[in-house]
């Protein structure tokens, strides 16, 4: 007998089909389903044809970042309490915000990059961002790529699976440690050539 959770996760699944791009876009804002899912089911749908990989890429990105985007406003404006009694809704918790703040004090805005590739305060790093007021376009530049090898990761490996779509984190688990070590020298090399730009 099939639970409600696999219920749920099934039927969202079938919507997800149905919508297409958009069900990728969806699934990413919302995110019920965590993000490796629906990008790994995104890949599966590219495998079958039923959209193209640079189109996944395109709205998995865009869903991504807008997913972000939200939380960085509900902190913005909302402020630490409404984060606290509406945050459980949307899988937020106490113990989340709370790693996530000690991270932004230790290492500043760009933890909102690096803090991407790490369970736990992935989605939750964008609220203390919003509390401190980070500046708006800093914060989609620095969520913006770093959600671009996420969402391309994942499609690729959804794409390669293909109908075993569903085991993408077992297979991606020993593959995300050195793709976080690449982003963040990538974006350590970024940080030193744009302070020596400006010392000259």
């Amino acid at each position: 007998m099939v639970s409600m959770v696999e219920q749920f996760f099934l039927q969202s699944m079938n919507l997800l089909e149905e919508l297409g791009y958009i069900g990728i876009l969806l699934g990413l804002m919302v995110e019920v389903i965590p993000s490796e899912l629906v990008l790994a089911y995104g890949g599966y749908l590219v495998s079958v044809g039923k959209i193209q990989f640079i189109g996944a890429i395109c709205f998995g990105i865009i869903g991504g970042v807008l997913a972000q985007i939200f939380l960085y406003l509900l902190g913005y404006f909302g402020g630490r309490k409404i984060v606290l009694k509406f945050g459980k809704y949307i899988g937020i918790h106490e113990r989340h915000l709370y790693l996530a703040e000690i991270w932004f004090e230790k290492y500043g805005a760009g933890v909102v990059f690096f803090a991407r590739f790490i369970p736990i305060v992935r989605h939750a790093i964008s609220l203390p961002a919003g509390f401190a007021k980070m500046s708006f376009w800093r914060f989609c530049f620095y969520t913006w790529i770093a959600v671009i090898p996420w969402t391309f990761f994942f499609l690729f490996l959804g794409l390669k699976l293909g109908a075993n779509w569903q085991l993408v984190k077992t297979v991606a688990e020993p593959y995300v440690e050195p793709i976080m070590i690449g982003a963040i020298t990538v974006f350590a090399l970024y940080l030193t050539y744009s302070l020596q730009k400006k010392t000259h």
